[in-house]
């Protein structure tokens, strides 16, 4: 079991996934929220069964899965449709990503969140221990969203604008790597941290064997 879960959180085109592959590449277990939010409302999980129950069987494709183009469509147009959605699913998501880092064979595990911020931050994940920020200039996030993506500047910054600012994400942060270069630099910044996270799981271990009320 982990000694030390660690939230990972960074803007849309920041270098989220460039972080995780690399801490995965040294044996850490990551948990992805996008991950888990797919996986919860897979046909026989209770939140699929909430989402009929509140907006009805139409959202079901035929199969019995859910169909999250027309869901999506529905929440988008209505803010109070997406607040009963969120209700209903990110206190799954956020249990199931708990159980999973708690669960993990590594020291320490990796919450991958993308809306950290927008979910509540240390609010509504407070059994996470540290949270590292993944940062980026808007400059850069535009410039990569736009090679990435296949979109244009204008479409860009609506979706930089739909998150949460620089400051509210920064403002979580314990940990900061900025990634404004190629991602080949990161390299060094996650074994620094990699070996800063390792101590920091050794001595929660260590701390938790020696508490004499601990079963």
């Amino acid at each position: 079991m982990s000694n030390l879960i660690i939230g990972l959180t960074g803007g849309v085109a920041s270098g989220k996934s460039e972080l995780t592959r690399r801490f995965e590449a040294l044996g850490v277990h990551v948990a992805d929220a996008d991950v888990v939010a797919r996986e919860v409302v897979e046909p026989g999980q209770p939140p699929l069964a909430a989402i009929v129950r509140e907006f009805g069987p139409g959202v079901l494709q035929p199969d019995g899965r859910l169909d999250r183009r027309q869901l999506r469509e529905r929440i988008f147009a209505d803010p109070a449709a997406r607040r009963t959605l969120e209700a209903i699913t990110h206190p799954a998501i956020r249990a199931a990503l708990e159980t999973q880092c708690r669960q993990a064979p590594s020291p320490y595990a990796i919450a991958a969140i993308p809306l950290l911020a927008e979910a509540g931050g240390r609010v509504g994940y407070p059994w996470l221990d540290r949270i590292l920020v993944v940062d980026a200039p808007e400059a850069v996030q535009h410039a990569r969203l736009m090679r990435r993506d296949g979109v244009d500047e204008v479409l860009a910054g609506r979706m930089i604008a739909a998150q949460a600012s620089r400051q509210e994400r920064l403002a979580l942060a314990d940990d900061l790597v900025v990634n404004d270069g190629e991602p080949s630099h990161l390299d060094a910044m996650v074994a620094e941290l990699h070996a800063r996270y390792s101590a920091l799981a050794g001595a929660a271990s260590r701390d938790r064997d020696g508490d004499p009320l601990r079963p």
